[in-house]
């Protein structure tokens, strides 16, 4: 049986759980607020992010792992001998994916016996760790790590990633919407969902709903569990930047009385991701069979 090492960028948001049940390691984004450098959700937390925000304006950026960082990160297991099945945030929202190919090239350049396999996720959050576990799953069976990358990229387009938005003021702020839809919105009590595209893991508004947040929610999961005909049961993620225990709560009633699946997971999202979408955004995450 081949060595095989299971790794993610830290957005996959799979929850220290299932992190441990597949032996998962992370390398974390970098948050950069207020001119310093944290390490998600290492030396910085999403409440930080937020009360930061909301007590003096401060917006956080977020930088992707660069070159020299994942170099370092896997060449001890490469020179070992281990493959390392690596899976990105999407290509389509950040440099993470493009900077970890560089590096898989210059070790397997370099003479490692081990090699990297990157795989673009096409998604973030927990259509991540979606993949992460089948990637688990298929490292549990025995199968070869090429022919495991092989299969994750071949089911990118079942992984199905969206969240409604509470509030459009930290997209605002960030520069991904005007003030004036920001304005509407909140006025209209409109709540947008967006969507994770699948084939190239860029983002959409899809539905806006109108409502107070108890409403939406519970409106967004029938919606988005009756989209699809051939739902896996096996995983259900609920994800969230920061909700009401209640609300997430309702979410979970709202799933189990539509739908059974055999683990409904609650996870929180990383910083990079909770610092672009705002408190109280949550999300439903699962997988289709193709």
């Amino acid at each position: 049986m081949e060595k095989i090492i299971l790794s993610a960028d830290s957005t996959c948001d799979l929850g220290q759980e299932l992190k441990a049940r597949y032996d998962v390691h992370y390398y974390p984004f970098h948050i950069i607020l207020d001119e310093k450098d944290y390490q998600d959700n290492v030396d910085i937390t999403v409440k930080e992010i937020f009360a930061a925000y909301y007590d003096h304006k401060a917006l956080p950026r977020t930088a992707a792992i660069n070159v020299s960082e994942y170099l370092d990160y896997f060449q001890d297991w490469v020179k070992a001998g281990y493959d390392v099945i690596h899976l990105n945030l999407g290509g389509a929202i950040s440099s993470a994916h493009k900077n970890c190919v560089l590096a898989a090239r210059e070790l397997e350049e370099a003479g490692a016996p081990g090699k990297i396999y990157p795989i673009d996720s096409f998604s973030l959050s927990t259509g991540i760790a979606l993949q992460v576990i089948d990637a688990g799953d298929m490292i549990k069976a025995g199968l070869p790590a090429g022919e495991i990358a092989q299969k994750l990229e071949q089911n990118r387009p079942n992984v199905h990633a969206s969240f409604i938005l509470d509030t459009l003021d930290f997209m605002r702020a960030g520069g991904r919407c005007s003030a004036v839809a920001a304005v509407g919105a909140n006025l209209l009590s409109l709540k947008p969902c967006i969507e994770v595209n699948n084939s190239d893991g860029s983002m959409h508004v899809g539905k806006k709903y109108r409502g107070n947040l108890r409403k939406v929610l519970k409106s967004y999961v029938k919606d988005k569990l009756a989209q699809y005909p051939n739902i896996k049961r096996e995983h259900i993620f609920i994800t969230y930047s920061s909700i009401e225990p209640e609300l997430e709560a309702l979410v979970r009633d709202t799933i189990q009385e539509t739908m059974a699946f055999g683990e409904i997971h609650s996870t929180k999202a990383s910083c990079t991701i909770a610092s672009h979408c705002g408190p109280n955004t949550l999300g439903i995450l699962f997988e289709t069979r193709g």
